[in-house]
């Protein structure tokens, strides 16, 4: 379970720091019983995420089956998969 407090944790630190590899690694060390998941935004087509912001995304990762797949129920989510929106 992922619960909406450390979602919006997750999301301060990425909005304070950056969204990098070393802020995704400070992440799994702070958080380490959930998932991380890094990459662009356009790696994640016809899904809704669960919290959007400027510069990423973050959607929730269901890990109780054989297969990872996104989910918006925090009480089965084992992961966040951080995804950059990059700029042009």
């Amino acid at each position: 379970m992922i619960s909406q407090t450390q979602l919006d944790q997750i999301a301060n630190k990425l909005n304070s720091s950056g969204v990098d590899e070393t802020v995704i690694t400070s992440l799994r060390e702070e958080f380490n019983d959930v998932h991380f998941t890094y990459c662009s935004e356009d790696d994640i087509p016809n899904n809704e995420p669960v919290l959007e912001q400027g510069a990423f995304n973050l959607y929730l990762i269901d890990g109780r089956e054989h297969c990872l797949c996104l989910t918006s129920d925090f009480e089965n989510a084992t992961g966040v998969v951080v995804a950059e929106i990059y700029q042009d």
